[in-house]
């Protein structure tokens, strides 16, 4: 499949409903997840068959086909040209970082907005970006790769929230030993504690995942979740 070298990779987090509402400047990158791509290639390499059926791909702008396919072209670029996809990110961050040196609160990025790759490793190994030496900015993602949570761990400059699912119940409390937030969706009302951990409301802004550390992120189920026999969505009702 061929693809168009889009003018921008990043996108104002403006344009999500949920990051609109975050005290930061936000930038996103979507491209098309799982293994919606010619090359047949999972780039939600831990997604469960749970998370897939009920994924938010289609959600909110996403349901345009002008932005499925936008995003769809992202990805052929990043399978097809990494190295020439991972230096325009980069220099787009640079950008972003001479800007947000303006304002008083750092700028977020989150990279993997549909997907859940390790951009900050692929930065710095094809663009020479690390992440350490923009202060300006703040990354952030959610994952369901709990090898990844451990190994930023201690990156002051990147925050994960391990994304919990019908397969991987036992590794919340491993991640919330890392220090890190869990995020979970529920049907019905958000409860107090999920298996003995404090829950908050994880669908207010992206920010609570930063404020917080070793919390439940609870996220009420949308779309296609909403009907979920998976054990992807945790039933309140």
């Amino acid at each position: 499949m061929n693809y168009k070298i889009p003018k921008n990779l990043l996108s104002k987090g403006s344009t999500n409903s949920k990051t609109a509402k975050n005290d930061n400047d936000t930038y996103i990158l979507y491209l098309a997840p799982y293994n919606q791509n010619s090359k047949g290639i999972n780039i939600c390499p831990k997604a469960s068959k749970g998370c897939a059926a009920s994924c938010l791909f289609s959600a909110g702008r996403g349901a345009f086909s002008n932005v499925i396919n936008a995003r769809k072209n992202k990805t052929e670029y990043y399978l097809q040209d990494k190295k020439t996809f991972i230096n325009q990110l980069a220099n787009e961050l640079i950008k972003i970082d001479k800007k947000a040196s303006k304002n008083t609160n750092q700028t977020l990025i989150r990279l993997n907005g549909t997907s859940d790759l390790d951009f900050i490793f692929l930065l710095k190994k094809y663009a020479n970006f690390d992440i350490s030496n923009y202060k300006n900015l703040h990354f952030y993602d959610y994952t369901k790769i709990l090898g990844k949570v451990k190994k930023y761990s201690n990156n002051k400059n990147y925050t994960l929230t391990f994304s919990r699912a019908e397969d991987n119940e036992e590794d919340i409390f491993k991640a919330v030993q890392y220090g890190a937030n869990v995020s979970a969706v529920f049907k019905g009302e958000l409860p107090q504690t999920y298996k003995g951990i404090p829950v908050i409301d994880g669908d207010k802004t992206d920010n609570e995942m930063l404020k917080y550390k070793g919390f439940i992120l609870g996220l009420k189920a949308k779309g296609k979740a909403r009907t979920d026999k998976s054990g992807f969505v945790i039933n309140t009702i």
